[in-house]
């Protein structure tokens, strides 16, 4: 499958998720393939989906679960990604995000087409590294019910 003929120039950014991070893959981050490592690619969807539970866990949190993982299209050096996240599930001690990326290609500047997604769990932990609640006053997730 051709990265560049799957791009679809409708594909536009959310506009409901928060954008939290955005970032240029480089040369030394490729596989043998000449594609981004896709361990790289984890690696910063775990950092981008920390970035709105750390606003509620208010401490150490831990990375519990990746729920789900989807490599849609390969990620190219030069690629410029946008992370997007929002909460999907808040529990007691755990918050699950959803991570959307899309990839700005070097060589199509204004057109974006998805090419990972995923669904982590966070949990709040104490000093010792126990899971501990996650602080309720003042909480307001848009989008959460309950």
């Amino acid at each position: 499958m051709s990265t560049e003929s799957s791009l679809n120039p409708d594909t536009t950014l959310p506009t409901d998720r928060e954008l939290v991070l955005k970032v240029i893959p480089m040369p030394a981050d490729v596989n043998a393939n000449g594609d981004i490592f896709g361990g790289w690619v984890m690696a910063q969807v775990d950092l981008a989906g920390a970035v709105v539970p750390a606003r509620y866990v208010r401490g150490r949190m831990a990375t519990v679960a990746v729920n789900q993982f989807i490599f849609k299209q390969p990620v190219k050096v030069g690629d410029i990604l946008s992370f997007f996240a929002h909460v999907t599930r808040l529990g007691n001690t755990s918050i699950t995000v959803q991570v959307e990326v899309y990839a700005e290609r070097f060589s199509a500047q204004g057109q974006y087409v998805k090419v990972t997604e995923a669904s982590l769990t966070y949990v709040a932990i104490d000093a010792e590294g126990k899971p501990r609640p996650i602080p309720r006053d003042g909480l307001k997730l848009p989008g959460l019910v309950g």
